[in-house]
């Protein structure tokens, strides 16, 4: 499937309804993201290099070892590519050897590997590989939120969650099935919108089951019980501040931890209440200057190599192209596109490549049939920095759609498609800067996007929030950032000699 058939005007009127902050524009950047198989590299490039798994161990049966290892290959890729930073894993590791022995069973410790990606999430794959992102760890504060997350995931692969979750799908899927062939439309409907409140339900109670393993594991091995607490508030705020930017949609297909766990006020609520089982604040170790040691100077945001974003520009450096998008716009990267959504919430793009004969005029695959609603008269060939180039324009329900594509190589093109409530004059102003503005990036422009990194710096007396904001290197809304990284709440006086994360280029 092509992400341009689902944008139907059926498909963008539904999702119109899903939309968050600038909810049209941000719906079909959604829409743009949650049908994509179109991607960021070309369809036969190998962006990838993953070593070669280890051999089977013989504690491991081969079938487990081959399934271990094509999980992890998947992983790798979907979260593009391991992040090789050794003291930010000795770290890590060492953490999760105390969760081992804190363990109600005398288990192996998980290894972590280190995710290279800005989105924040973490899971366990058996028989023992534990998964972090950059993003996750920009994101804690401490060792002991660190250790919380670790331990809730390992609790989901000891606990057999997954397992379980299979069963209670397979369950559902028979009885509304036996319900759709002895019953009436109506009833087996019902049955099957139960079935789904029922493994929703299933699902919320596994999480919770899990921060309570977890939080109990890590209170054993010595950490504060309170860091899952405080991660959990830290992911809210982290998902009500990507939203405002960008909409939380927009990378669905490289889903974070707000999408696979669901956090609420509750949950931390619970988190709380668990860790008072336990004790009164203060009971275990937070070790936050060892932690910010360890990730001191690690990339923050997207990598330039995988393609990077300052303001509306967007280079990506290994694929050697960038381009600017319109005034207004906040942009977001992703293995499978680059999504767009305007302040104003009227207009949206999303930029992405496809594979294509070299022998294949630009304006016969626009009108090839991978968009609904295209104006075959509409369709113009142009030049866009001296590279070929075609441009068209589309409707579907409510939005208009203009729609270039660009022969960068041989065999690689470019689409950028604008979404817009109307196209006027300066609606087409703006479509016409973006696409002339695409173009091969230089060395010297490739070299000069470096990325941006975590420093850690000590407060010295009369420092405030407001002057640590100033020092990051975020594009905007710098004191949000300062704040949401360091888990403070409100701008103000910061503690002489206590360590602070800041961004840095």
């Amino acid at each position: 499937m092509d992400i341009l058939r689902s944008l139907r005007p059926a498909k963008i009127a539904a999702s119109r309804t899903r939309g968050l902050g600038a909810r049209a524009a941000i719906a079909v950047a959604a829409a743009f993201a949650l049908a994509a198989c179109a991607s960021m590299e070309p369809h036969s490039g190998r962006p990838f290099q993953v070593a070669a798994p280890p051999a089977p161990t013989p504690s491991r049966p081969p079938a487990i070892e081959a399934k271990g290892a094509s999980e992890h290959r998947r992983m790798i890729a979907l979260f593009d590519g391991e992040y090789k930073d050794p003291p930010a894993e000795r770290y890590l590791n060492e953490i999760l050897v105390k969760l081992a022995n804190a363990g109600e069973n005398a288990s192996e410790p998980y290894k972590v590997i280190i995710l290279n990606s800005p989105i924040v999430n973490a899971f366990a794959l058996p028989p023992g590989n534990l998964y972090v992102t950059r993003g996750l760890l920009a994101l804690a504060n401490d060792a002991a939120e660190v250790a919380a997350v670790m331990a809730h995931e390992i609790a989901h692969i000891t606990a057999r969650h997954a397992l379980r979750r299979e069963e209670e799908e397979k369950r559902a899927a028979v009885i509304s099935q036996a319900a759709s062939v002895i019953q009436n439309k109506q009833k087996s409907e019902e049955v099957a919108a139960s079935a789904r409140r029922t493994i929703a339900s299933f699902s919320r109670q596994q999480e919770l089951d899990a921060d309570q393993i977890g939080i109990k594991v890590v209170a054993r091995a010595g950490f504060d019980p309170y860091g899952a607490s405080r991660f959990l508030a830290a992911l809210g705020r982290s998902a009500a501040l990507r939203t405002s930017l960008i909409g939380q949609n927009a990378s669905a297909n490289k889903p974070d931890m707000l999408a696979t766990h669901p956090t609420a006020p509750e949950r931390t609520a619970q988190a709380i209440n668990a860790a008072r089982q336990i004790g009164a604040p203060g009971l275990g170790a937070t070790d936050k200057a060892s932690y910010l040691a360890a990730i001191d100077g690690m990339i923050f945001g997207d990598d330039p190599a995988e393609g990077s974003i300052r303001g509306r520009k967007f280079l990506h450096g290994r694929l050697g192209f960038a381009f600017t998008a319109p005034e207004g716009f906040g942009l977001e990267n992703s293995s499978q596109a680059v999504l767009g959504v305007s302040g104003g919430g009227a207009e949206a793009l999303r930029l992405d490549s496809v594979k294509l004969a070299s022998s294949t005029p630009l304006e016969t695959y626009l009108a090839s049939g991978w968009i609904d609603g295209l104006m075959e008269r509409s369709i113009q060939t142009i030049a866009v920095n001296n590279a070929p180039a075609a441009i068209a324009t589309a409707r579907a329900g409510e939005w208009n759609f203009r729609l270039a594509v660009i022969r960068f190589e041989p065999g690689q093109v470019y689409r950028l498609i604008f979404a817009a409530r109307a196209l006027t004059d300066e609606t087409e102003r703006r479509f016409r800067a973006a696409i002339e503005s695409f173009h091969h990036a230089s060395p010297d422009e490739i070299a000069a996007m470096r990325p941006l990194r975590i420093g850690v710096v000590a407060a010295k007396p009369g420092d405030d929030a407001d002057a640590f904001a100033e020092r990051m290197a975020v594009p905007d809304r710098q004191l949000d950032f300062f704040l949401l990284i360091n888990g403070l709440e409100r701008k103000g006086p910061l503690q002489a000699g206590e360590f602070y994360k800041i961004v840095t280029e």
